[in-house]
């Protein structure tokens, strides 16, 4: 399922409780809902409106250690997490039926919380995996073996295999395979000699010679290995498509007969991977074929026993957080070079986030159960249909749209599925069997489950009740094939969303979040597809032209901005959600004016309606991040950093230069002719 999600990272997020709600246990009585100590003054609104916003909260706040960053996201992040172990544990203190969902969560978590037990297997429970990778004897055989893992739940470090909607064919599932087979970011880390490039590569190579020393090796054969697999990574990235490329949906989508891939691939070997799996589709979409053809040319021309190795450090890595704390702590060492984190989250924490993942619809029924009521269902069913009408008149009033594209671009806004809370249809875990004393067998159990319910879906309807996040995730996403909203019940909480906020707070927080999902539908990714959700031009003569032009020009907005002196944001990767950012914040903005308040001029704490409606906006957006994350960022991730998601935005926002008197000669002043006008 192809996601343009909200937020970055599968990480934390979240505004510290603010000084102004006087840390109250109850949060029902929270009758303020903003940081107005956290407030900078002596920045001008017109020069820096998310200094402005934050500059003292940000001046005052340290990174915790066991965090890539801090801010908005990350502390409701910890909060869910804290629920959700709470509901974990207190579970545990009942007599839980075999089989239940109640069993199969505490006993996960039980397994994955007794270290002492996963100290003492160390690396025993991967050796039998190592030990058939070993006995290869050539690239065929090893094939044979990727393609027989893959159908065990393993998967793989060279073929990256997946099941969604054919994008040209929306309510039918179809294989996908993408580009794959390396360990740092993405290509351009193997090549680039900047100093935040060149110790990726030697934090690399350090992890693997550790991994394979603790596999067993002696340390110069396991320093061989890693110079070894990194050559070979560095000629396979050759092959791939930078971040910015990947997100084309029309070079991603190359639909090709299983026959014909095996005829022009044959050391792939596509045929066996398919009957290994026990599926026979006529096609698949190979997203980045570019890939697959070198991979099949390198596989007969690079020596065996790389390969083999390769391999092995791949499955290392994607179980070393699952073994004894000598594999996990490597680990850590590796990627806190992409993430900056200075010590370990503690494991109850690692777990919850386990069990989140592996178990989400189980976990998920007991939290929606607690903490998400109806009355925060209710308000958010209001919010979304004032955001759709909102939306709507935005789009009949569009100036630079032809009548035709405007009302099939209604169709498809009318035609959007809102999912709002948590799924109506629960999965089903029944296959998996979970025991509180074996935490490496309960992942693989959870493994050989979800790939199983994975290729269950070849060649079937699209199951458009399905999620992509669970009910506990603190995001929100828009999926273009279901031309779909989704808003968990994670996210639907302060600094988001309070139902006893008044609505400059919620419209300024998750109405914008709303109006942002929304965008995604019509951003330079979302508008190639229609309302059924299949990848086709729905566009008159002309309009495609007049809003490539427009996104053009938010394209070299957000490349003009720049980090740590001269490091420029691309804006290539971040325009679908540069667009969504600033349409976004549009769409709640004349949603807000449909509410009374919005239409009202009273102050409150000194502040208008509208004044609290973007302090509002700037504050849920107000995280600091570590250095290595950020420069991590900058070369992945389709979100600007946080300032620039504030101030890039509000530079076009009409509103926003009456509400705070932004004069001409302040730095965010830009002439009213030159502000962009999208949707």
């Amino acid at each position: 399922m192809k996601l343009l999600s909200l937020v970055i990272l599968s990480t934390t997020f979240i505004l510290s409780a603010c000084n102004e709600n006087k840390k109250v246990n109850d949060i029902s009585k929270r009758t303020t809902f903003f940081d107005a100590a956290g407030m900078d003054s002596t920045i001008k609104p017109g020069d820096n409106f998310f200094g402005y916003a934050n500059g003292k909260w940000i001046k005052a706040t340290k990174i915790p250690g066991d965090q890539s960053g801090w801010g908005s996201f990350y502390t409701l992040y910890e909060d869910n997490q804290k629920n959700l172990r709470g509901l974990i544990e207190e579970t545990a203190k009942s007599n839980n039926i075999a089989g239940s969902l109640e069993q199969k969560v505490v006993d996960y978590y039980t397994s994955g919380m007794d270290t002492n037990a996963i100290e003492k297997k160390g690396v025993d429970p991967i050796k039998p995996l190592l030990a058939r990778i070993d006995a290869v004897k050539d690239y065929k055989e090893l094939i044979v073996l990727l393609a027989k893992l893959n159908a065990e739940g393993q998967g793989n470090d060279l073929f990256s295999f997946y099941v969604g909607a054919d994008e040209k064919n929306s309510t039918k599932n179809i294989p996908s395979f993408s580009q794959a087979g390396l360990a740092l970011p993405e290509k351009e880390y193997y090549t680039k000699q900047d100093s935040t490039s060149k110790a990726a590569r030697k934090a690399l190579v350090n992890y693997i010679t550790t991994l394979f020393t603790y596999a067993g090796l002696d340390t110069a054969v396991s320093s061989k290995n890693a110079t070894e697999i990194l050559a070979l990574e560095t000629t396979i990235a050759a092959s791939h498509r930078t971040p910015a490329e990947t997100r084309d949906p029309q070079t991603n989508y190359n639909k090709m007969a299983i026959a014909d891939l095996q005829k022009s691939q044959p050391n792939n070997n596509w045929t066996l991977f398919f009957a290994e799996m026990k599926v026979k589709p006529d096609s698949v979409n190979v997203s980045q074929p570019a890939y697959y053809v070198a991979l099949n040319s390198l596989l007969a021309t690079q020596p065996i026993d790389v390969w083999k190795n390769k391999v092995k450090f791949g499955y290392l890595d994607a179980n070393a957080a699952n073994l004894s704390k000598k594999f996990r702590d490597a680990a850590f060492a590796y990627n806190k070079t992409f993430n900056g984190r200075k010590i370990e989250s503690d494991r109850w924490k690692k777990m919850v986030s386990k069990v989140d993942n592996g178990l989400g619809d189980l976990l998920g029924q007991m939290y929606v159960k607690k903490y998400f009521t109806e009355e925060a269902k209710k308000r958010m069913d209001e919010l979304v249909n004032n955001l759709s009408i909102a939306f709507e008149a935005r789009l009949k009033k569009n100036e630079w749209m032809s009548d035709t594209t405007k009302q099939r671009a209604i169709v498809k806004l009318h035609a959007f599925m809102k999912k709002i809370g948590y799924t109506s249809k629960w999965k089903n875990y029944d296959d998996v069997i979970i025991n509180k004393d074996d935490f490496f067998g309960n992942i693989q159990n959870i493994r050989k489950h979800d790939v199983k319910e994975m290729v269950d879906k070849v060649g079937k309807d699209v199951d458009k009740t399905e999620w992509g996040m669970t009910a506990p995730t603190v995001n929100a996403y828009y999926n273009p094939t279901n031309n779909e909203i989704v808003f968990p019940a994670g996210i639907l909480q302060f600094p988001f969303f309070d139902a006893n906020a008044d609505d400059a707070i919620n419209y300024g927080g998750i109405g914008m979040v709303i109006g942002h999902e929304m965008t995604h539908g019509f951003d330079d990714q979302g508008a190639q597809y229609d309302y059924k959700g299949n990848m086709r031009n729905w566009w008159g003569d002309g309009d495609s032209a007049k809003f490539r032009a427009k996104t053009n020009s938010v394209v070299k907005q957000y490349s003009a901005y720049t980090l740590f002196g001269n490091v420029h944001i691309n804006g290539e990767l971040t325009q679908g959600e540069n667009i969504a950012d600033i349409g976004g914040l549009a769409i709640a903005y004349d949603a807000f004016k449909m509410t009374k308040q919005g239409k009202d001029t009273t102050k409150i704490n000194g502040f208008t309606p509208d004044q609290r409606f973007l302090l509002s906006y700037a504050q849920i957006w107000r995280i600091v991040n570590n250095e290595e994350t950020m420069r991590t960022r900058l070369q992945t991730d389709p979100h600007s950093p946080e300032m620039y998601r504030i101030n890039g935005p509000l530079v076009h926002f009409d509103p926003f230069y009456a509400a705070f008197n932004v004069k001409e000669g302040e730095a965010m002043f830009v002439k009213q002719a030159d502000r962009a006008k999208i949707w």
